[in-house]
């Protein structure tokens, strides 16, 4: 007999002591009442926070399932509705969302890798083409693209009479070597630098290399879903650290963990500049070889107010701490080029881990970025954008407080590309952020990077990538949505 909405919570049975979890659980029992008929085509499902307190779990444990059954065809999820379910318990629809048999449907059964994905709101699903004011890039009109085509072509030339070498090119590892110590203060030699596809390769290294199922990894909180989701991948327990006003905090009762990540120049999202003092904390909470710090310098190049911080990685005398960067906010977001900065005891592993994993770059466009760098041409870019992004930035920051002062606080960051403005009279970013979007200005909620339950809402607004005329009716356009 089909069932009602309202007695759906009656017919799950979740054991908390069964080994398959609770997601796992339910979304079997919710599949299999659908395929059964009991659940039919058109009937909605009670929201996730009705059915989490109907069953006493989290909401996150609902949402996970019905984003499963989403998946597999069985359930139509749109933000802020009520799940429906879409098919007739005679069906049962494969990956392609086609009718296929009337054969019993069945689960795929993924890694515990692959399951873990799922948890984790990353990475952001964005609509092309690039719409103002999406957070997280730079200005890809203003790169020389001319001059780094030049280099891309002579280092095609050239491929012919290189030699097959190795995969960390040394050119670009010793160019790299000298940028960072001059211009960030990071101590390093070439030996200790990988190049890799991207920063969350990078990040994924680490994982593979150091984390052994259940150890402990701090991250901030809101802050980077791309690193929880590469530790958890691993089999840690991720811990969300709460923010102040300098970032990320430490709970000085608390054992150290087997790894801390952080973004001590630019806090993500928020901007938040971390002390030397509480930097120092930090280096002197953890213990080398035990407690490894990592330490993302995903924007470092932009700096606006005053003379930038040196990196973390610069103080540390014990070699603890590994330094990650990218090029993809510097130069052009599909140059597809990402860094790392070892501690010197782990170099050699980890560039062998790189090589077994895959995570190698290509050699032709590491030579052209090592000559694009020897030439001059990089540091001409980030002098000539830096003034470019902080007039934008402060653009931004003018306009929301002249057009959207009652609705919006902005946060003002020293540097970096894009910068947090919180709503007052906590009003749910979600749905701002979906009605921005319908009106074309696309903007990230701030309680999407909480790792727990969110404490803040806010829109993450991204300004370097957009002139200010752009800006200008971009504000416009959000003035009219609230």
């Amino acid at each position: 007999m089909p069932v009602s909405d309202s007695t759906i919570s009656a017919l799950i049975d979740l054991n908390r002591a069964d080994a398959e979890g609770l997601v796992a659980q339910l979304t079997s029992q919710l599949r299999a009442l659908i395929a059964t008929g009991r659940l039919g085509k058109g009937c909605a499902l009670p929201s996730s926070r009705r059915l989490a307190g109907d069953l006493g779990v989290s909401r996150n444990t609902v949402t996970y399932a019905f984003e499963q059954l989403a998946a597999e065809g069985y359930l139509e999820a749109s933000h802020g509705r009520r799940p429906v379910v879409t098919v007739d318990g005679s069906e049962r629809i494969e990956g392609t969302g086609a009718v296929a048999s009337k054969t019993r449907a069945t689960r795929t059964q993924l890694s515990p890798w692959a399951s873990k994905l799922k948890q984790t709101d990353w990475p952001m699903s964005y609509q092309a083409p690039l719409k103002p004011l999406r957070p997280g890039h730079g200005d890809f009109r203003e790169f020389p693209n001319e001059v780094w085509a030049r280099c891309l072509r002579r280092s095609a030339v050239h491929a012919a009479r290189r030699e097959l070498g190795p995969v960390n090119r040394t050119r670009l590892r010793e160019a790299l070597a000298h940028y960072l110590a001059t211009s960030r203060g990071v101590r390093a030699i070439a030996d200790q630098i990988m190049i890799l596809p991207s920063a969350q390769a990078a990040l994924s290294l680490i994982a593979a290399a150091l984390i052994t199922p259940g150890d402990e990894v701090w991250v901030e909180d809101p802050g980077y879903p791309g690193a929880a989701a590469a530790f958890r991948g691993s089999g840690a327990r991720v811990t969300g650290m709460k923010l102040d006003a300098q970032g990320m905090q430490r709970v000085p009762e608390a054992p150290a963990p087997r790894l801390i990540f952080m973004t001590p120049s630019h806090q993500h999202p928020t901007g938040r500049l971390m002390s030397l003092e509480r930097r120092t904390a930090f280096l002197g909470a953890s213990q080398p070889g035990k407690t490894w710090i990592v330490e993302d310098d995903y924007d470092g190049e932009f700096h606006y107010d005053s003379r930038p911080v040196p990196a973390l990685q610069g103080l540390d005398a014990h070699g603890r701490v590994f330094y990650v960067g990218t090029f993809s906010k510097a130069m052009t977001s599909d140059i597809r080029l990402g860094y790392l900065v070892a501690p010197p005891a782990l170099a050699g592993i980890l560039e062998i881990a790189q090589r077994h994993i895959g995570l190698i770059a290509s050699s032709h466009v590491q030579e052209a970025l090592a000559e694009f760098i020897a030439d001059g041409h990089f540091l001409a870019h980030l002098r000539r954008v830096r003034r470019l992004y902080h007039a934008r930035r402060d653009h931004l920051a003018e306009g929301l407080e002249r057009h959207l002062g009652e609705v919006l606080t902005a946060e003002v960051p020293s540097g970096g590309i894009q910068l947090v403005a919180r709503l007052r009279r906590g009003r749910a970013d979600h749905a701002a952020v979906k009605r921005l979007g319908e009106a074309g200005v696309v903007t990230r909620a701030l309680s999407s990077l909480a790792l727990d339950k969110p404490r803040d809402h806010g829109l993450l607004l991204g300004f370097a990538a957009w002139r200010e005329n752009e800006i200008s009716a971009a504000l416009r356009t959000m003035a009219s949505c609230f």
